[in-house]
């Protein structure tokens, strides 16, 4: 039977939840146990999957083709561990599960609530998995007091009461705020938040406080006593210069310690950090710098593109070399020459995206790619983007366009070398799609099989001819233009195993020029760098000694 800790947060949002529960996974595995981490949504979407990337950042696919939160990706990084469908959940995901259950007639005539309805549904989707591993870690979004968190506040309490005594802890993230005026830090409104909790019957049995400046053990002490934890359960949690400093600076404050403590588990095995010691050692001791330009329609918020950035990160650790990722916004092409924006960059990457705004921009950006030698990974939208480019100003298709904008337009205008995916085998079974259908969950989602050309540039990067990789789309390269666009030079050396979709195709007359269908970044982690990206940086690293 697993322990679970159940991560909160109070006062305000984007405290670093997430971030804290992928560094204590980590730590727990260090000690040698098995954990999973899930994420408890309180908003009403079923998924994020139909938000706008402006609203919640980017959605992270899961190989079973779950459409999740950004954490989740955190959570992935951090561990290593694969989510799935079950590790992400939200209050729209329980209350559809409720009422189509009370459609069925399930509960059997009664009047369906709150309580015992909906906390039970919640409690089922916590139990899922609870015989795999040591340690269950459970975020919940939001901060204590939402009302629509309150359903899965109640859960908790509701869940760590039936289970056996000592299986279960909460820990509970809080602000410390700094008054300049006063130069103190002021502890009164961590002390209102667990307030907060102990209200609706819930305890933290271990706080971490962010905080900009240095907590004193008197602060320390008195937070102890009002909030009614240990003063070594209470954990100072500083900004840190990366992300990835996370597990260390988490170990040297004490939390995995903390959480052990309050699980009763002594004496507790001594943590293996050599992982994340040598993941700094190269984020601290780089040996170059390359400038790498996305160019994309979401670049006002770089959670858009979060897995994406963190890729490159990682391809830098593998290279040694500092990646300093600039954006830059696709827009900006359609009424400008892309030359002067691009020039000084050593690498140029278009990524995923939805809809016709901006798509112009990255057309151009891709022709720039090709014709200056500059390597180039396009990735999804950014993949068509490349073939539209190609089929344009290679073939001659002077309308090459997708699908995609002509259903956003409500008009025919473009020769379609993109088309809406109306069918794909998944597994053992065919998927049919048609334009119309609902948005939600009707992509080609999660993980697919794909074949590489013997001799390719993409089954050199991996090594291998078969690879599998997540997906997250609608519309395809139309395999009806495959031999034009090849007579041109650009190689489809990707293909799905029956041969009808296309996932990779690379300019051959070209240092580095790629472009993939599904989304790599999101299989990347800092120990064990996605193969693309790691060669990606390399190639942009060769251009930088060039310069």
């Amino acid at each position: 039977m697993a322990r679970y800790i159940f991560i909160t947060g109070g006062v305000v949002s984007s405290l670093g939840k997430g971030l804290a529960s992928a560094a204590l996974g980590a730590l727990l595995q260090a000690r040698g146990y098995t954990v999973r981490l899930r994420k408890l949504d309180p908003y009403l979407n079923v998924d994020p999957g139909t938000m706008s990337p402006f609203e919640h950042g980017e959605v992270f696919v899961t190989d079973d083709g779950a459409e999740t939160d950004l954490d989740l990706g955190h959570y992935e990084r951090f561990t290593g561990v694969h989510a799935r469908q079950t590790d992400s959940i939200s209050s729209g995901r329980i209350y559809s599960n409720v009422l189509e259950k009370e459609r069925r007639g399930d509960y059997l005539g009664k009047t369906i609530q709150v309580i015992p309805h909906v906390t039970n549904e919640i409690k089922d989707f916590l139990h899922i998995g609870d015989d795999e591993v040591d340690f269950m870690l459970c975020e919940i979004g939001g901060t204590v007091g939402d009302i629509e968190g309150l359903p899965f506040f109640e859960a908790i309490r509701q869940f760590i009461h039936e289970r056996p005594r000592g299986q279960s802890i909460l820990m509970h993230l809080t602000l410390l705020p700094y008054l300049a005026a006063s130069g103190e830090l002021k502890t009164k409104p961590t002390q209102h938040s667990v307030k907060e909790l102990q209200s609706i019957g819930l305890a933290p049995d271990v706080l971490v406080c962010r905080s900009e400046h240095p907590i004193p053990d008197r602060e320390r002490e008195k937070i102890a006593l009002f909030c009614n934890v240990r003063k070594e359960a209470v954990i100072p949690a500083y900004d840190l210069k990366t992300i990835y400093q996370a597990p260390l600076a988490y170990h040297a404050a004490g939390l995995d310690q903390a959480v052990l403590d309050a699980f009763g588990i002594t004496p507790a095995p001594k943590p293996n950090l050599a992982r994340w010691e040598d993941v700094m050692d190269r984020l601290n001791h780089p040996e170059g710098e390359v400038r790498i330009a996305i160019v994309g329609k979401y670049t006002q918020l770089e959670d858009a593109y979060k897995s994406i950035a963190e890729a490159l990160t990682h391809g830098g650790m593998a290279n040694r070399t500092k990646v300093r990722a600039e954006w830059i916004d696709a827009e900006i092409f359609e009424r400008e020459d892309p030359a002067p924006y691009l020039e000084n960059f050593h690498a140029i990457l278009v990524p995923g995206g939805f809809g016709e705004r901006g798509t112009e921009g990255k057309i151009k950006a891709a022709r720039y790619a090709r014709e200056k030698k500059i390597p180039y990974l396009g990735i999804c939208l950014g993949m068509q983007m490349a073939v539209i480019e190609a089929a344009r100003n290679l073939v001659g298709l002077k309308n090459a366009g997708s699908e995609e904008f002509d259903h956003e337009a409500g008009e025919k205008r473009f020769t379609p070398v993109v088309y809406h995916l109306k069918e794909w085998v998944q597994g053992n079974h065919t998927v049919r799609r048609k334009a119309d259908d609902a948005k939600g969950g009707t992509m080609r989602l999660g993980a697919y099989t794909a074949n590489l050309k013997e001799g390719s540039k993409v089954a050199q990067v991996y090594g291998t001819t078969v690879i599998e990789e997540r997906h997250r789309h609608r519309y395809e390269v139309d395999i009806r233009y495959r031999d034009q666009l090849e007579k041109c030079g650009l190689s489809f050396s990707g293909m799905s195993p029956d041969g009808r979709l296309p996932e990779i195709v690379e300019v051959q007359d070209h240092p580095w020029f790629i472009g993939v269908q599904f989304h790599p970044e999101l299989k990347s982690k800092p120990f064990a760098p996605h193969p693309l990206f790691a060669d990606f940086v390399r190639a942009a690293v060769e251009v930088s000694r060039l310069v």
